[in-house]
């Protein structure tokens, strides 16, 4: 009797352990899966985009490093030193946008900029922000973070901004100032 429990006993030991062993192989893969999910799909260096709707160039973004994470559920690409992003109207009139950081996301074809963005249109007005979306299907720009918006006459602080591509619908939102500028 003693011996059959002693059998019993180690089979069960011997399960437990196999168990152990099989779950500890395996989560080691699962952790590896983990951590290549977590990583870009691809990189590459020197880009420049082109979006282009019916046969017209609406937007170009350059940019000397690009992330790829199509791997992803909510696939982006992410560009981690910077970028320059043109965007022209249905005359061709080229306004830029430059920025410290940004990430395109394929499924809405929503930009977001970050950190010391400067826009300057085609007639030379300027806008300094920390944070700038770009909606390329709306061909929409917009931002609720702080903003200084530098016309032909003005500087307009304020918090938020939205604009067409074309610069025909800009408006400062919050303003919480507006300096005169001497001409």
């Amino acid at each position: 009797m003693l011996l059959k429990h002693n059998k019993d006993l180690f089979m069960v030991i011997a399960i437990v352990m196999t168990m152990f062993v099989s779950c500890g192989k395996n989560l080691n893969e699962v952790n590896k899966l983990d951590v290549s999910a977590n990583e870009p799909i691809g990189v590459a260096e020197v880009i420049n985009l082109k979006y282009t709707d019916s046969g017209r160039l609406k937007a170009n973004l350059i940019s000397p490093k690009m992330l790829d994470y199509s791997n992803r559920e909510f696939a982006f690409s992410e560009f981690p030193e910077g970028v320059h992003l043109y965007l022209y109207d249905k005359d061709n009139n080229k306004s830029t946008v430059i920025s410290d950081y940004a990430i395109v996301y394929d499924q809405t074809g929503l930009i977001d900029m970050q950190g010391h963005v400067v826009l300057a249109t085609s007639t030379n007005d300027t806008l300094f922000a920390d944070q700038l979306y770009y909606d390329q299907n709306k061909q929409w720009l917009s931002t609720n973070q702080p903003v200084k918006f530098r016309t032909k006459g003005d500087l307009i602080n304020g918090n938020g901004f939205d604009s067409d591509v074309n610069f025909k619908e800009a408006e400062v939102l919050e303003i919480n100032g507006i300096i005169t500028l001497d001409e």
